[in-house]
């Protein structure tokens, strides 16, 4: 069945104080498949419904299966406020993916405050097993986390944002520059552990223990070439 066009709404000035449309309060970018940013509570708070709803009906149905009138039914929202923020679906998907990458950056912050300054191996661990609470508990995000390959116009790179999300929390944790040869060495790390990982939850929903554990081996190793 179609969906029905998303509404033309005619562009409105954003309230006094507001932040401009396409930034974010720490000054990142909003995912470019987002046709706006809210800039008011209300607006903010059915984005989070949207969004959650979104992982939900992932979870149920699959990427296949998901549409966005699934979503709006679920959220409890008009299919117009949908087409609000989004055009289609790989668009929802990438806002998902993107807030996924904020989250799991954020808890990897949390993680890393607790070890030691300057430990490598506890730092990488923490990384290593938020993604592994987040694969087994946060929902939609064992079959998006970070990015829909399937998708052409989703979040591209996923695996290099990510990288570069744990190399600066790396660098900022030992005390050393964020330069070209972390980059690189942390995002071979993440390529090779991410596809260990992948085989691991289609092994078993949980994941795998045995092929975990040698993910991780796999990383430590690889790390000490560089980090030790």
């Amino acid at each position: 069945m179609p969906h029905p066009k998303p509404p033309h709404d005619a562009p409105q000035a954003p309230p006094q104080g507001a932040r401009p449309e396409g930034s974010r309060p720490d000054g990142s970018r909003p995912p470019s498949s987002m046709r706006r940013l809210p800039v008011q509570e209300r607006s903010a708070e059915r984005l989070t419904r949207i969004l959650d709803a979104c992982a939900a009906v992932l979870d149920e149905t699959g990427y296949d299966g998901l549409t966005t009138r699934a979503v709006a039914q679920r959220a409890g929202v008009p299919i117009g406020s949908v087409y609000r923020f989004f055009g289609n679906k790989r668009a929802l998907t990438d806002a998902l993916a993107h807030r996924n990458l904020d989250a799991y950056a954020e808890r990897v912050a949390a993680r890393v405050t607790g070890v030691e300054h300057g430990d490598w191996r506890g730092a990488v661990d923490a990384a290593f097993d938020e993604y592994l609470v987040m694969m087994r508990t946060v929902p939609g995000f064992g079959l998006v986390d970070f990015g829909v390959p399937s998708a052409p116009d989703a979040m591209p790179d996923a695996n290099s944002q990510v990288a570069d999300r744990v190399a600066a929390l790396l660098a900022l944790h030992l005390n050393r520059p964020l330069d070209d040869a972390l980059r690189r060495t942390i995002l071979v790390g993440v390529e090779v552990v991410d596809a260990v990982l992948q085989l691991a939850f289609r092994a078993a929903p949980a994941g795998d223990p045995a092929l975990i554990d040698e993910a991780r081996i796999l990383l430590h190793a690889y790390f000490a070439r560089s980090l030790d």
